[in-house]
């Protein structure tokens, strides 16, 4: 008789959710380490999401345009959330940690998920000290319909603050000439 050292994804799985399903999770990584952990996630099949904007950057005899990343030292990454894919992804070098309770990471729901993605590919964003109060406001139409946020107004400007609770992080984008709506 063979023993398992690891539990078997399709018969439980730890988090709340289907067997089996494949959730969102938050990875911590190595500082500066974030576009080649994703590089080696995807290198087995696994799908990942990296945030990035693009900023410019000068140096004594030029300046450019580069990609960073929107939270760093994270990188999100779909996986079944069991042991084995856990450790699948931990073997990866510079991942440090998954975010959440004992190290094992909680889930982040799709629709936080595909919230940024839509904001990132849409429109110009920046990263936004973590907010937890403030009027709770949904998007009506235009590009970015149905994207729920934190209202804020700076400098007569209108922005909407997009917070993910888990990795203490927001983002926000100006949202002058949209129509929103308090929820």
């Amino acid at each position: 008789m063979r023993r398992r050292s690891f539990v078997d994804c399709n018969l439980v799985t730890r988090d709340a959710g289907s067997k089996g399903s494949l959730e969102w999770f938050a990875i911590q990584t190595r500082s500066r380490h974030e576009k080649c952990v994703g590089a080696q996630l995807e290198g087995k099949g696994l799908r990942t999401f990296l945030p990035v904007v693009a900023q410019l950057r000068r140096w004594s005899d030029r300046r450019k345009t580069i990609e960073v990343p929107l939270f760093p030292g994270y990188i999100f990454v779909r996986v079944v959330g069991c042991v084995e894919e856990r450790i699948r992804v931990l073997q990866v070098r510079g991942v440090v940690c998954f975010v959440g309770s004992r190290g094992e990471g909680t889930s982040i729901p799709e629709a936080q998920i595909a919230d940024i993605r839509n904001i990132v590919n849409k429109a110009t964003c920046r990263s936004y000290p973590f907010l937890r109060v403030g009027q709770r406001v949904r998007i009506r139409g235009g590009c970015l319909d149905g994207i729920e946020g934190i209202y804020v107004t700076q400098s007569n400007s209108r922005i909407l603050v997009v917070s993910i609770p888990l990795i203490q992080r927001s983002l926000a984008v100006q949202i002058d000439g949209f129509d929103i709506e308090p929820l």
